[in-house]
């Protein structure tokens, strides 16, 4: 079972019952089961690993540490023990340190495939995509054709703006397997970021065939095409931000100086000191604004298409109650005059044309309600509505103020700022309040 056993293991079946008992989160049967293995073997590496991953299960997370901290003193040179250190590391957001012992591991083991898959998880879940393509580039080195670290590879090397390799290696994949969907999917978004969208078109027919009905692959269509759609799908912004759950806040937040739930949360709380309100936040994500907000005299419902999103919101403890619906089908079906305040704030990015979302959003608004949302600004000397080679939407200015007025708003303030900061490099972008007459 591990470096630790011998040919005679006498705690082996002992240490296999403890495993089925966490799993099963019969925790106190499985210490029961441990304390009798360590009874009959002290020393052994395995029983404090195993001891490590049931106290953490019970919510014990000094003790977890402890154990699997024992662990890896009993037994240095014993993987499992150190990488499931590594793990806890990394599922408690210390990524430097998680790093730091998948890195010794790897100089030990260099060829250890699970090992880097790990590593490779940890640097995508710390923003380090520079670290996570050099291990991607190593993992290859012995084992050329393996097919994931390819994906994760291509996929990467889009992601930091390194077109043209990514281009090449899902071409690669291509050619091994034309019916290869996400690499198809890959080389259409990389050719897109790229500012070659005609050059897709092959690409979107070919997964249109395989999948005609595809509500993502027509949409790349359409821009491979030069039409820039209305909205994006919303089982693309499902799979794009249940995908980022997990790291969200950290990225956001720290990586990237979002700040806008922070700055819009004081001005509601000047506006209802009292915290007497009803608040919809629209895309609510990770539950940012609530986390500003704090625990309301009202209803805060959060809205969002990514149920482990909505999952990750609700562990703050503020929302009353959440939907996970289109934000557009949620606007459209929700009764008039309910909420002091409407949220929707780096959302309109992904969603796209706003010509229904803002006079719903007047409509459910209570009267003398506030209607508070973000949007990344398109030239003034261009079309309303622009789609980015990033896949997020731009709005012209004048445009959205035009709309609110239009949804008879009485009072549209907008205040132009720096959304959040991508590779070093500033977003610009307006913050819109828009009030709704007595």
């Amino acid at each position: 079972m591990s470096a630790t056993a011998t040919s005679y293991d006498p705690i082996r079946k002992l240490l296999e019952t403890a495993t089925q008992q966490i799993e099963k989160n019969e925790l106190r049967e499985a210490a029961e089961t441990l304390n009798r293995a360590q009874q009959m073997w002290p020393n052994d590496a395995r029983v404090f690993m195993l001891a490590g991953l049931m106290a953490e299960k019970s919510g014990n997370i000094p003790a977890a540490f402890d154990a699997l901290r024992r662990s890896v003193a009993l037994d240095p040179l014993w993987t499992p023990g150190e990488l499931q250190l590594a793990l806890l590391y990394a599922r408690r957001g210390m990524y430097d340190k998680a790093i730091a012992h998948a890195q010794k591991l790897t100089k030990r083991e260099p060829n250890n495939a699970l090992v880097l898959a790990h590593l490779v998880d940890f640097a995508h879940d710390s923003g380090n995509m520079e670290l996570a393509i050099s291990e991607l580039r190593r993992g290859l080195t012995y084992l050329p054709k393996d097919v994931q670290m390819r994906r994760w590879l291509a996929n990467d090397l889009q992601v930091t703006g390194q077109h043209a390799e990514a281009y090449d290696v899902w071409t690669s994949l291509i050619e091994e397997n034309p019916q290869d969907q996400m690499a198809l999917l890959g080389r259409v978004t990389t050719l897109i970021e790229g500012g070659k969208a005609s050059a897709a078109i092959p690409d979107t027919t070919s997964l249109i065939e395989i999948d005609p009905g595809n509500s993502i692959y027509a949409y790349y269509s359409a821009i491979a095409h030069g039409v820039t759609p209305d909205h994006q799908p919303p089982e693309l912004n499902r799979r794009m931000f249940d995908s980022m759950a997990e790291t969200y806040d950290q990225h956001m937040v720290r990586g990237l100086g979002y700040q806008l739930p922070k700055i819009v949360a004081e001005k509601i709380l000047r506006r209802f000191p009292t915290k007497s309100m009803n608040v919809l936040d629209l895309g609510c994500g990770s539950g940012l604004l609530g986390v500003c907000l704090g625990r309301i005299d009202g209803f805060l419902i959060g809205v969002d298409i990514s149920t482990k999103m909505v999952e990750q919101a609700g562990r703050h403890g503020v929302y009353d109650r959440f939907h996970t619906v289109n934000m557009l089908d949620a606007l459209r079906e929700t009764p008039a005059e309910v909420y002091e305040i409407i949220t929707a704030l780096d959302v309109f990015i992904y969603t796209g044309d706003l010509k229904a979302t803002v006079p719903n959003a007047h409509r459910i608004l209570m009267p003398a309600g506030d209607l508070y949302f973000s949007c990344e600004i398109a030239p003034e000397n261009g079309p309303d509505l622009v789609l980015q080679p990033n896949g997020r939407y731009a709005h012209k200015r004048s445009h959205v103020l035009a709309l609110c007025k239009e949804a008879g708003f009485e009072d549209v303030q907008i205040e132009d700022l720096v959304l959040r900061r991508e590779a070093g490099e500033p977003v610009n972008g307006f913050l819109v309040v828009a009030h709704k007459a007595a």
